[in-house]
């Protein structure tokens, strides 16, 4: 893996009327022509997102939107899926032709940002349109925007470094995975089962980020498979945490002695990327669930479903066996994630590596707006074999509490 994921990078979204020369302003700032240029109102339907450089800030995802004006039944959805962006939105950018700037929409727009504590920038475009006493005028009454011209490359580099002194202000998109859980110089050892779930010639994305972290941060780590788990650890002088598949944790707890800190990839990522105490949180209200409970299942990526699936099968059929009861379940993928949770009594995450920290915060908080427990899938997953409170162990060390 070369490029860093879209979901580590902070994402810079491009929100706008129609014909405000959002898509210009897009294909200028990386450099392509991607997304598609017309005079005709409502060209872009969906959101387009490209990874780039931004120096020296370093790599983010751009995000180009739809008209926030656009109407009509597909003009609603359009902007549906542009205002579905705000959670993923690390730093907005409105853009505004100058010469038919509407100050009520961009104040509207900005109390959206606001609730959600999301910075922005205002650019006014096409400036080399507007007569420049109009420039002068706007520049009085507006002294933070961005004016740009695509026939001027000086104002956009103007807008980069503008974004790079913003983005600056956010810090590191997410904190390390296990750095700040071991110090320097100790030994992990990684469970890794190969089944049929386990992409065929390559890791997943949690295993690769966790073993380039333990790299970063000079810590040795062992990677085997659970049949091999009992030999690794007898074989290493010391090993001061195991970090396993969920799906594993059960036969995990068996070999590995008991002074020994064993957690999972998916609780290092609820740690990493979201509100780790609400998912625990979540789990214990398993042995308060209804019968006919109706849950839902929300994964980040897509991917084919079989017979060892985790979210379709395994927990599904773990909670019923807990529990001795029936349970509903829905599931939705990638983005997707309903605005109404209100027909839920519990929401379970999956890891979340293909999501951003805000995304996965923002879903925390959507389910927390209503009172709504929410789990993820390493946190359930060791609530239902009994061992979370050993597994949620190396956390509460680190926050100075005891998690059950």
């Amino acid at each position: 893996m070369q490029n860093t994921p879209l979901a580590s990078r902070r994402h810079v979204v491009i929100y706008g009327n129609m014909n405000a020369g959002k898509s210009s302003l897009f294909n200028r700032v990386i450099e392509q022509d991607l997304a598609i240029v017309s005079p005709t109102a409502g060209t872009t339907t969906d959101p387009v997102v490209k990874g780039m450089e931004l120096i020296p800030f370093g790599p983010i995802a751009l995000v180009d939107t739809a008209g926030l004006g656009d109407s009509g039944s597909v003009g609603d959805l359009r902007v549906h899926k542009t205002r579905a962006m705000l959670d993923r939105t690390d730093l907005a950018i409105y853009a505004a032709d100058i010469s038919h700037f509407d100050r009520n929409d961009y104040c509207r727009t900005m109390e959206l940002w606001k609730k959600r504590n999301i910075p922005s920038i205002l650019t006014l475009t096409k400036c080399d349109l507007a007569p420049e006493e109009l420039c002068r005028t706007m520049m009085e009454r507006y002294p933070e925007a961005v004016l740009v011209s695509d026939k001027d490359p000086r104002s956009i580099q103007g807008l980069k470094s503008r974004m790079v002194k913003e983005l600056q202000k956010l810090g590191d998109q997410e904190d390390s995975l296990i750095g700040h859980l071991v110090p320097s110089g100790s030994t992990v050892v990684l469970v890794i089962p190969v089944d049929s779930e386990a992409p065929k010639g390559r890791l997943i994305l949690p295993q690769v980020q966790l073993i380039r972290d333990c790299l970063d941060h000079g810590i040795a780590c062992h990677v085997c498979r659970e049949t091999e788990l009992a030999s690794t650890l007898q074989n290493s002088k010391r090993v001061d945490l195991v970090v396993t598949d969920s799906q594993a944790f059960q036969i995990v707890d068996s070999i590995v002695p008991k002074d020994i800190p064993l957690t999972s990839f998916s609780m290092l990522l609820a740690n990493q990327k979201g509100d780790l105490p609400a998912m625990l949180e979540g789990a214990n209200a398993v042995a308060h669930l209804p019968d006919g409970a109706r849950i839902l299942v929300a994964e980040g990526c897509t991917h084919n479903h079989n017979h060892e699936d985790i979210g379709r099968v395994k927990i599904p059929r773990l909670l019923q066996k807990k529990t001795g009861k029936s349970f509903q379940f829905d599931h939705v993928a990638g983005n997707d994630f309903p605005e109404d949770l209100s027909p839920y009594s519990m929401v379970i995450q999956c890891g979340g590596c293909m999501l951003t920290r805000r995304a996965v915060l923002s879903r925390i908080g959507h389910a927390k707006d209503v009172h709504l427990p929410i789990t993820n899938y390493g946190v359930i997953l060791a609530y239902l074999t009994g061992i979370l409170p050993r597994a949620s162990a190396v956390f509460a060390k680190e926050e100075g509490r005891a998690w059950t």
